[in-house]
């Protein structure tokens, strides 16, 4: 069994990188688990614990998907919190709406749920998750200096491929171990 998610890996330029720095600084001593800048990705899907014959079952059906998708851009704008500032759990750098992505998103979804795949019931809602907040001090710190981003426009991103992806935990933070990439 194997820990896996598909995804659309992100290359961070100088804003993004400035901004998840800036953040960083000011929340510099609250309990928040960041993201590695070399980690940073767009879920897809979380498949979690998954057998060996399954996940070759999941990367025929991203080869069919994905082939001949063609490629695409969207942009990263913007930053936020999920739940909310009251009870905040993520902090994530936005996407602007993409009829592309969401296409991208539908196709991989169905591919997954008719080869028996469970896929999340939820509304997709594109975010590049760059910290996860375990415990804050000041949650006032945190309102401003994300509202202080929340309409930064960041970088735009280049889509050609998607990647299968096993995350493995470790006491440092998780590790990203591709997979498969599925050219579009």
């Amino acid at each position: 069994m194997k820990r896996i998610f598909i995804a659309i890996k992100i290359e961070p330029e100088n804003t993004f990188l400035r901004i998840h720095s800036s953040l960083r600084a000011i929340l510099g001593n609250e309990k928040i688990t960041w993201v590695d800048p070399s980690n940073i990705h767009l879920t897809l899907a979380f498949l979690g614990d998954t057998e060996e014959e399954r996940i070759k079952v999941a990367a025929i059906m991203l080869k069919q998907k994905c082939s001949g998708f063609g490629k695409f851009e969207f942009n990263l704008s913007g930053a936020g919190v999920f739940k909310d500032f009251r009870d905040p759990r993520v902090i994530w750098i936005g996407i602007e709406n993409s009829i592309k992505l969401v296409g991208l998103y539908n196709t991989i979804k169905t591919g997954l749920e008719d080869t028996g795949f469970k896929t999340e019931d939820r509304p997709f809602s594109p975010h590049i998750t760059i910290g996860r907040i375990k415990f804050l001090r000041d949650p006032g710190a945190l309102r401003v200096a994300v509202e202080k981003h929340k309409d930064s426009e960041i970088q735009k991103v280049t889509v050609q491929e998607v990647s299968l992806y096993e995350s493995i935990l470790k006491p440092t933070g998780p590790v990203y171990k591709p997979m498969g990439l599925f050219r579009l």
